[in-house]
């Protein structure tokens, strides 16, 4: 789904649509602090809706939020150097962009990888 902002409306339609598609049991959304998914209409939304349960992840805590890496990639393929002329062409370039990263996609190793071990200093002892 695409939309031309980020704000409650469009979230709460995008809950509207899940909960659509996926019928039956709880959903669980694990999601930043973003205003959208914190707001009164958002909150309202979900009390009418308890099928749908919300965790989020604490602020600061960014490392935790294991979609951040995938950002990343898509911004990187899909929107890096270009202008677009409205979001229609965004959700192109997007679309585009996933199915090439899909295309190609390894398993994700969620941390940082080890830190090359540290050359040994050599200790000389000097006489006099």
């Amino acid at each position: 789904m695409a939309a031309r902002s980020r704000n409650s409306d469009n979230y709460c339609r995008f809950l509207g649509q899940l909960e659509h598609t996926h019928p039956q049991g709880t959903l669980y959304l694990i999601t930043d602090n973003l205003s959208s998914h914190t707001s009164v209409k958002t909150r309202t939304w979900l009390e009418d809706h308890p099928r749908i349960q919300h965790v989020f992840i604490p602020k600061g805590a960014a490392w935790l939020n294991l979609q951040e890496g995938w950002w990343r990639l898509l911004r990187r393929e899909a929107l890096a150097g270009q202008t677009f002329a409205d979001y229609l062409e965004i959700e192109q370039a997007t679309t585009v962009a996933t199915h090439q990263l899909n295309r190609r996609a390894k398993p994700w190793i969620w941390g940082r990888p080890n830190k090359p071990p540290r050359k040994k200093r050599r200790l000389h002892l000097y006489r006099i």
